[in-house]
């Protein structure tokens, strides 16, 4: 992956130059990871414009997330919505990629952050697909990972917390070094939970199928991908999966706002149905682009323009 810049960065309030965005060394979240985050991408309609795909959605999250944490966004949600279109606007992005991040400051150190200041930014970049071009046609190789996913009773599993993710850098590291491109994650009960970044859907008889809420995040691309199928008259399942079902199903995806909706040919060393995309996977992934491009009045209601 290619260095990620670009020209302004959006920091507590104001845009300052690319380079100038720093935080001190003490930065609390630097130290204990919490903060909290979002993903969000802009996409290039077919009209043209430019426009952002679930941004509502995507802050209402953010803010979610910092009430778990006991953080409070010293911006009101319109703010940083606006931030994140002008983000894109100074680095000249017609697409790319969002992140709002909200974290402790410098000052205390220590468990307790104390009076810390919370501090915001936005930064945009251009950012391609997530899992290669080649896995969003053909599909990609995953392993079942032996770190667990994180759990309700060791840490709220309903946050984008910035500390959670050093449990996805291990499985994903994991996997990388066994050749796979991707780790799907148990939880603490040994039921599919997600994979380092993205929810899991497998597909068996023309039926959906995808873990409930109980211990994955909330992902706004799960829920648009469950309403684009249900619209299409494909049912859908929100249950326990067991793993053993993923090696005999027809189909296995994953969806994520940096993933969007990326098939999975292999797990285990087991082929997935006929080992790539399958007809359910293809028939949602075009339904998802089609929505994120304008191309559907439908679901215009989930673009905010530029």
């Amino acid at each position: 992956m290619s260095k990620v810049t670009g020209r302004a960065i959006w920091l507590d309030g104001e845009f300052i130059d690319w380079d100038d965005a720093n935080v001190h060394i003490l930065t609390h979240t630097l130290h204990y990871g919490l903060g909290v985050f979002e993903g969000v991408r802009c996409y290039e309609q077919d009209d043209g414009r430019s426009a952002v795909f679930r941004l509502g959605e995507h802050i209402r999250r953010l803010y979610d997330s910092a009430r778990i944490n006991l953080m409070e966004i010293p911006f009101d949600a319109a703010t940083i919505e606006a931030a994140c279109l002008e983000s894109l606007r100074r680095n000249d992005l017609r697409a790319g990629y969002l992140r709002p991040i909200a974290f402790v400051g410098d000052g205390e150190m220590g468990l307790n952050p104390g009076n810390n200041s919370i501090r915001v930014a936005v930064i945009s970049w251009a950012w391609g697909k997530y899992l290669g071009d080649e896995g969003v046609e053909r599909g990609i190789r995953a392993k079942v990972s032996t770190f667990s996913r994180h759990f309700v009773n060791a840490k709220m599993t309903k946050g984008k917390t910035c500390g959670d993710y050093v449990n996805s850098i291990l499985a994903k590291r994991e996997a990388l070094l066994d050749g796979y491109d991707e780790a799907i994650m148990l939880d603490s009960q040994g039921l599919v939970s997600e994979a380092t970044g993205e929810n899991i859907f497998l597909v068996r008889d023309g039926v959906i199928a995808t873990p409930s809420l109980f211990s994955v995040l909330d992902g706004i691309t799960r829920e648009t991908v469950i309403e684009l199928a249900r619209d299409k008259g494909i049912r859908v399942e929100e249950r326990p999966i067991t793993r053993d079902e993923l090696y005999v199903a027809d189909e296995v995806f994953l969806t994520g706002t940096a993933a969007e909706v990326t098939p999975i040919r292999e797990i285990d060393r087991r082929q997935v149905g006929a080992g790539g995309r399958g007809p359910i996977a293809a028939t949602l992934q075009q339904a998802f682009f089609d929505a994120a491009a304008g191309r559907e009045q439908k679901y215009e209601h989930w673009l905010t323009y530029l």
